[in-house]
């Protein structure tokens, strides 16, 4: 563990919510309303790529206010795998989660991923929800917003915290300014009624669920708003729909920290190829001095002290990213050579072409759906204690959520999932989840009835079916057969318990990241939720 703790200066105090609020009430989420006009067909085209040449594209017009069916329209962009098998099971949408990621090539991948004559029964269904990716319009608040090199994350100094703030603000004001009208209506609320208009579009009575991440929380205030339209669910690290989003994050940095230190470790056990020692936690202190000597001079201008969290934040959703995380510290610490720290950023931290989007929508969802403090002190203070014991990414989390502290849109309350009048849901999580920590799987299984939980023992990762394990898939392919869901066969709360996969080995050879599924995946789903 880091035997120092950056010293937090007392700022100037920050009253969060100077902004003019955008026109929109808080409280609960509104009611069904007026009945929806009704939806149009796709009228699927071919879209195919390299890997999924099956694919099919398509838009559907949802209302941009559902309150108000017959007022502006919004275009939501779909893809689609079509079912090849006489039995026909229905659309089975998946989503990456975020808030914020693109869904449409996720069909390709699980259309791909399935058991043939699973997949086959399904005409699977991939969405940008409102505001991502191909989906109109579209929202980008401020696209150089992660450009490097950015303050540190910590705020040793005043001027640092200040600077800090400076970009936080300006990236609430920008969203304000550009989208005054879409952001009230960006939200989980609106993006599962959304569903609701796609189901109809496509002619189905009831419509099969797959998400993961921030997917989890989407199917089930779907599953809450309309239960008679659900026919089976499946949520892949699961969200605790209790501490949205202000607390989850909170806890997210206990548990990256936990995640960060099982890299170390892991780092240690494989000294014989990377030479930074035995000691998980001299590791971990030699990874701290590498952060404190970017923070004073950046890796070839571009890597400082929070691109390098951000570039090692993705080893906590996946270790198949660790022999390369690996690499990058010893070169840097060993030889001083910046060259594979430059590489690994480029591969795992910088901005991707259009990261400028699925961050705006990230914040404009998570910020209108619950409360957060509106005092930046509040913020401090948090930030600070779980600091302390989780120096890994306390800050450079808060940082990235902390536009939600200026946000121009009033929050509601979050939706109370709590249901019992939908078909037996299936559950999948790994117990060292950083992202999903484990214990909002186990409240979320208790929430909705007859639901049943498997769970990957001593599995770090985020998102786990499709991705080689083998005891999952199966659990995952009965229930898509034929709604079959494991009943107590795992200890304490869960159903069924599946071993994780082994950590990776270092390469023989220096290579490019692997591709396989576990790889493609993740390179689907993204980070940060």
């Amino acid at each position: 563990m880091r035997k120092r703790a950056a010293v937090l200066c007392g700022a100037a105090t920050v009253v969060a919510g100077s902004l003019t609020a955008l026109p929109a009430s808080a409280g609960t989420p509104p009611a069904a309303g007026p009945t929806p006009v009704p939806a149009s067909a796709p009228a699927w085209k071919k879209c195919p790529t390299e890997h999924y040449p099956r694919l099919q594209c398509a838009t559907v017009e949802v209302p941009l206010d559902h309150a108000d069916p017959g007022g502006r329209t919004i275009t939501l962009a779909l893809s689609r795998v079509p079912h090849t098998a006489s039995t026909y099971q229905g659309p089975l949408l998946v989503n990456p989660g975020g808030p914020g990621g693109s869904g449409r090539t996720l069909a390709g991948f699980v259309a791909a991923s399935l058991p043939e004559e699973v997949a086959a029964q399904y005409d699977v269904i991939g969405f940008d929800p409102r505001g991502v990716g191909a989906s109109r319009p579209a929202l980008d608040c401020a696209p150089d917003h992660f450009d490097a090199v950015r303050p540190a994350s910590a705020p040793v100094t005043e001027a640092v915290e200040e600077a800090n703030l400076a970009r936080v603000r300006s990236f609430a004001e920008a969203c304000g300014e550009k989208y005054a009208d879409l952001l009230p209506h960006i939200g989980t609320v609106s993006a599962a009624r959304d569903l609701d208009v796609v189901r109809e579009a496509l002619g189905a009575d009831r419509i099969n669920y797959f998400g993961y991440s921030y997917g989890t929380y989407l199917g089930a205030v779907y599953a809450k708003l309309f239960p008679e339209r659900v026919r089976r669910l499946v949520l892949d690290s699961v969200v605790d729909p209790n501490e949205v989003w202000y607390d989850a994050n909170l806890h997210q940095n206990r548990a990256f920290d936990h995640r960060h230190r099982a890299l170390m470790a892991w780092i240690a056990e494989h000294d014989a190829t990377y030479g930074l020692g035995t000691d998980p936690e001299r590791v971990e202190a030699r990874w701290y001095a590498m952060r404190d000597a970017l923070a004073e001079e950046p890796a070839d201008g571009t890597v400082g002290a929070a691109e390098l969290e951000d570039t090692f934040i993705p080893g906590g959703y996946y270790n198949g990213y660790w022999p390369y995380l690996a690499e990058a510290f010893a070169a840097y610490v060993n030889d001083a050579d910046t060259g594979p720290l430059l590489t690994a950023y480029e591969n795992f931290g910088a901005p991707e072409p259009g990261a400028g989007n699925g961050y705006s929508v990230y914040s404009a969802v998570e910020c209108r759906d619950a409360p957060w403090p509106r005092d930046w002190r509040q913020w401090r203070k948090d930030t600070a204690a779980v600091h302390a014991e989780a120096p890994f990414m306390s800050w450079n989390n808060a940082w990235y959520n902390a536009p939600c502290a200026f946000w121009p849109t009033q929050s509601l309350r979050p939706v109370s999932v709590a249901n019992g009048l939908i078909p037996p849901a299936l559950l999948f999580q790994a117990t060292d989840d950083a992202a999903t920590p484990y214990r909002g799987a186990v409240t979320v299984h208790r929430l909705l009835a007859r639901s049943a939980l498997v769970v990957e023992e001593g599995g770090g990762n985020h998102g786990i079916t499709l991705s080689g394990n083998a005891c999952l898939d199966r659990h995952l392919a009965a229930y898509l057969t034929d709604g079959t869901v494991p009943r107590g066969g795992g200890a304490g709360v869960a159903d069924a318990v599946c071993e994780a996969l082994p950590d990776p080995e270092p390469p023989t050879s220096k290579a490019a990241p692997a591709t396989s599924r576990g790889s493609m995946l993740h390179g689907l789903l993204g980070t940060r939720g």
